[in-house]
């Protein structure tokens, strides 16, 4: 489905069932880099169990027009004028990585658009190594090796993908090399600057779940509990043998976990 905000075309996928407003909304959005095809699993079991789904490509990634703004603040208005392009007063969100900050500020700065937040693969903050930022800004494929390998826990790196034939790593680098020049390093630029994450988590009036893996390498979780201790309605649940890509590498986790907790929040839908 094609949207549009500020002039810009942005797609969301809706799980292969027509979008219904009248059903509690999903929001799903990814990471530096990636697109709508990271919550393939996710946004067809809910599609297909009592949800709206909205799995986006942000501006500038997979379908959607660009460029793509530069601060996780731009991100989180662009979310926010799509909803109300959609007429969609609030939501379930869903974010991985650059899509949890985006998340975490939507929340915030737009108190009511979110009913629950869920997040992946993040924590207090995101510094990227100035070598990968430099390789993503040069377009080098090195930026997709290590971002590849570093985002996935080591069973991953030599099979194990939910969908036989198919190989985990070698999908993300797939994934990324689609990505248009500079798309990778202006998100990453993005979640290096974002330094208000635990003020922003510190306003949060949602419940929230934290969904961490256990051998994430980039965002660790010891590096999340700052962020959890700033929540005043947090939830985190450490999934074992699981990289950055939860969703990616145990999706039927990752949907149980989320149906769970939109149960225990009363946070809406069946």
């Amino acid at each position: 489905m094609d949207l549009t905000f500020n002039g810009q075309t942005i797609y969301a996928s809706t799980g292969g069932r027509d979008f219904d407003r009248t059903l509690p909304t999903v929001v799903m959005l990814h990471g530096a880099g990636m697109d709508h095809t990271v919550w393939q699993f996710q946004a067809r079991a809910f599609a297909y169990h009592g949800y709206g789904v909205l799995s986006l490509d942000l501006p500038g990634h997979g379908h959607s027009d660009g460029p793509p703004p530069t601060t996780i603040a731009g991100y989180a208005d662009a979310v926010a004028g799509m909803l109300d392009e959609l007429g969609v007063d609030c939501a379930h969100i869903v974010g991985h990585s650059m899509g949890a900050f985006a998340g975490i500020d939507l929340a915030s700065r737009y108190q009511g658009k979110a009913s629950s937040l869920a997040l992946m693969g993040v924590a207090a903050t995101m510094p990227v190594h100035p070598d990968l930022l430099a390789a993503a800004e040069n377009n080098d494929h090195l930026a997709f090796d290590f971002v590849s390998s570093w985002s996935h826990a080591r069973d991953a790196h030599t099979g194990g993908h939910p969908t036989p034939g198919l190989w985990m790593m070698g999908s993300t680098m797939r994934l990324l090399e689609r990505s248009g020049p500079g798309v990778l390093a202006s998100g990453l630029e993005a979640c290096n600057a974002y330094d208000v994450a635990i003020e922003r988590a510190s306003e949060l009036t949602v419940p929230v779940l934290l969904l961490m893996g256990q051998q994430d390498l980039m965002t660790r979780p010891a590096a999340t509990e700052p962020l959890a201790q700033a929540i005043s309605n947090a939830t985190t649940i450490i999934v074992p043998k699981t990289g950055h890509m939860a969703m990616i590498e145990q999706p039927d986790v990752v949907i149980n976990e989320l149906t769970r907790f939109w149960q225990r929040s009363n946070a809406g839908g069946t």
